[in-house]
């Protein structure tokens, strides 16, 4: 798993993004960015905004801080489920952890929270 964090160091929402990443010991590449002379990768990354901060995970950027943090909370969620489905007792009593997804992603959806 490549985790790579586009940000600038004086940037809040940024620090929100990097504290959940802390937080949750996700290991990550910290790129600093300089928002005077943006570089290639954060234009390619986040074309349309050009703004920092942007999580990229696997090649796939995430461009709002609140989102980030709630994709690595996610991300960590699942990783959890599936350690947990590894112990019978507990994989007995516990939903598939993808089913559990499809589910919030549908609740998601209905309440506009894409």
């Amino acid at each position: 798993m490549v985790v790579t964090l586009l940000n600038t160091s004086v940037s809040p929402f940024g620090m929100r993004v990097r504290i959940a990443l802390e937080e949750k010991g996700v290991n990550y590449e910290y790129s600093e960015q300089d928002l005077r002379n943006k570089g290639p990768m954060l234009l390619e990354m986040n074309p349309v905004y050009k703004k920092v901060p942007v999580l990229i995970h696997n090649g796939k950027p995430i461009c709002e801080s609140l989102i980030a943090v709630q994709y690595i909370d996610e991300g960590k969620l699942i990783a959890w489920c599936k350690r947990c489905m590894q112990n019978k007792s507990v994989s007995k009593s516990l939903a598939d952890p993808q089913e559990v997804y499809g589910f919030l992603v549908e609740l998601r959806k209905k309440f506009g929270l894409e």
